[in-house]
């Protein structure tokens, strides 16, 4: 029979993974800060700790936030474009549209331009629902700091976030669509699930080709996709997937993981597209990672 620490650190670790994740964009880095914590956790006087989900959110927030600041620094140097490690996710995670919502590829990226702590406040409070003083004790701040912190951070998301969205059925449908042009090579079907402000990002990390800067616009997404499709000699299949608990792509190359493309959907057409080959942040593909609030 398991411990009262360890039962308590299982019962909330998806949770505490969840929390990590959403703060950092990086589930190898979330699963150091859970190993940080269990470290923390089992040297504590649990007669001491009045609610132990709130206890341990705090333990894993301070060392997220100390990891975000280390975080920032190696993106500095990463080479092209930065995005989120992207998660396999289960449909549960889709059905909770906040859930879904705020670990979305393009949440994610919105998050990426908070302060770590704006960062840490926004997801304990609006994503997680904590109150103001468990979040104060978590980051160091007084509560009336971390309303104000929460205010800003809040402001800030809004004039940032992805409109719209859509629902499951519309979703998976301009899922079909994008994948039948994409087998298909048709590309006038390309063009019609595509919205025309479309922005595709890609991230090689340096070690795989991507573009390197943001690429906009229908036509231009339409055509370096066909391109990027048209691999001479090679057996290329797409898995839809759900990534993020949003629709997505697995491409693989001769049976061999290439990329993952994450979509983002609103109002029945594709508006992002965010193209993860760095093969160092698809280790997470191969088997469904839980997250809950």
């Amino acid at each position: 029979m398991p411990d009262p620490a360890t039962e308590a650190f299982v019962t909330h670790r998806n949770l505490l993974f969840t929390v990590a994740y959403e703060m950092l964009g990086s589930a190898a880095d979330a699963e150091d800060v859970l190993q940080e914590t269990w470290l923390r956790w089992v040297g504590v006087d649990l007669d001491t700790v009045r609610d132990n989900r709130a206890y341990l959110v705090r333990i894993t927030t301070r060392q997220a936030l100390t990891r975000l600041r280390t975080l920032g620094r190696r993106k500095e140097s990463y080479v092209g474009p930065w995005l989120p490690e992207p998660l396999l996710t289960s449909p549960d995670v889709a059905e909770d549209i906040e859930l879904a919502d705020s670990v979305s590829m393009a949440m994610m990226l919105v998050l990426e331009t908070l302060t770590p702590t704006e960062r840490a406040v926004f997801v304990l409070r609006d994503v997680f629902d904590f109150d103001y003083d468990e979040i104060a004790e978590a980051v160091g701040k007084t509560t009336a700091a971390v309303r104000q912190i929460a205010h800003r951070a809040r402001g800030h998301v809004a004039a940032r976030r992805p409109r719209g969205g859509a629902s499951p059925k519309d979703a998976q449908g301009a899922m079909d669509a994008f994948q039948r042009a994409l087998e298909t090579g048709d590309l006038q079907q390309l063009f019609d699930i595509l919205a025309p402000d479309v922005v595709m990002m890609g991230d090689g990390g340096g070690i795989k080709q991507a573009v390197l800067r943001p690429i906009v616009g229908a036509e231009r997404v339409a055509r370096l996709l066909a391109v990027g499709l048209d691999r001479v000699g090679a057996v290329l299949t797409l898995e839809p997937v759900q990534v993020n608990g949003y629709p997505a792509l697995i491409f693989r190359l001769n049976g061999e993981l290439d990329s993952v493309v994450a979509l983002r959907i609103d109002d029945g057409q594709i508006t992002g597209l965010y193209a993860v080959r760095n093969p160092e942040k698809l280790s997470h593909m191969e088997h469904v990672t839980p997250l809950c609030r």
